[in-house]
């Protein structure tokens, strides 16, 4: 009969996933400063990240080095890549939290990245995919809880809807266990200075009547709680919550509501859809999105970045190596920009189409 081990934790489920949580590793530095510190961080790895790679392998899941390991090496041991099928996840470990998160690509994302950066990953799951996932994360805790002697499981995950919670009590439970809750504020504390300004410059607090711009550029209007990172919940009725970043939180009502606010993401878009017709040939179909794009037959600019060598996507949002699927910028987008560690290229697109 094998002995248990004494840890103490807790046990969470997410969207599509599972976190470990334990408070230890502060008192190991009260003790004993960074030395102690890194002590604990590594028997936390050595029995309770290895132990859930031991389960993943048993019930089927390959297991692998993480696929971002070129980019980030010095983290790169505290990750795992690991799939099951159509089923995705990684494993990560940071401080006194580790995660397992799964997700899956085969119903279409919201999100261009693909399905891992997607919110609300349980409801886009394929059924069968939704209960593989299941499967893994309950097994996972249920070893984990008999191994060690003070884990425990933490509050079920709530469901927003007629058949659940509200979104007030929705939200005030994701803030409550965020892992940076602080009672007294009823929130977290703000990360950055700015994190609590709207973007008409007025002071947020949780409870404040606000508008919003949301992913699909609507104009919503709702009470804001603070959530993390420059993010705020936008409670919009009883049943219906957004998250927004603050930059695009509005204490005064900022005209037009029934205008939608997607000029940037319709501009991305088409972007994309122009070069994925030039990557296929399809270059009548390419001088008429050009054509949409800039009607004036204006000279148009890449910006490469010297420091990542790399060029920057449309609407100077994330990079590529790949040159046509970098942005296109007119000259008046790119004053300013050429200049370390940003250099703008002068391109001819589609002469001959």
């Amino acid at each position: 009969m094998s002995t248990r081990i004494d840890r103490t934790g807790t046990v969470n489920f997410g969207d599509a996933s599972i976190s470990i949580w334990e408070e230890g590793i502060s008192a190991a530095r009260a003790a004993g400063g960074y030395p102690a510190e890194k002590a604990w961080e590594r028997l936390f790895k050595r029995q309770v990240f290895a132990r859930i790679v031991q389960t993943l392998n048993r019930i089927g899941w390959t297991v692998g080095p993480w696929d971002k390991t070129e980019y980030y090496k010095v983290i790169a041991l505290n990750h795992r890549t690991c799939s099951k099928g159509d089923l995705k996840g990684e494993l990560s470990l940071s401080g006194r939290c580790m995660k397992f998160e799964m997700w899956q690509d085969i119903t279409q994302s919201e999100n261009r990245n693909g399905g891992r950066y997607d919110f609300d990953k349980e409801d886009r799951m394929p059924y069968v995919l939704r209960l593989e996932m299941e499967r893994t994360r309950r097994r996972i805790r249920d070893y984990l809880c008999n191994v060690f002697t003070g884990y425990v499981c933490g509050e079920p995950r709530l469901e927003l809807g007629f058949n659940g919670v509200t979104a007030l009590e929705y939200a005030a439970h994701a803030r409550r266990t965020s892992g940076h809750y602080v009672p007294e504020l009823d929130r977290a504390r703000f990360s950055n200075s700015g994190n609590d300004k709207s973007a008409d410059g007025y002071q947020l607090e949780n409870g404040t009547p606000v508008y919003a711009i949301d992913r699909d550029g609507r104009v919503i209007s709702g009470v804001a709680f603070y959530s993390l990172n420059g993010n705020w919940q936008i409670v919009t009725g009883r049943y219906d919550l957004d998250y927004v970043w603050h930059n695009q939180v509005y204490v005064k009502n900022p005209g037009n509501l029934r205008v939608k606010r997607n000029a940037d993401r319709r501009r991305k878009r088409l972007e994309a859809e122009m070069a994925s017709a030039v990557k296929g040939m399809k270059f009548e179909r390419a001088g008429q999105l050009r054509d949409i794009l800039f009607p004036d037959d204006q000279q148009l600019f890449n910006v490469w970045h010297d420091e990542h060598q790399l060029y920057h996507r449309a609407g100077f949002c994330g990079y590529t190596g790949d040159q046509s699927q970098a942005g296109k910028f007119t000259a008046d987008e790119v004053r300013g920009w050429d200049s370390a560690p940003n250099k703008v290229t002068s391109i001819a697109m589609l002469e001959s189409a």
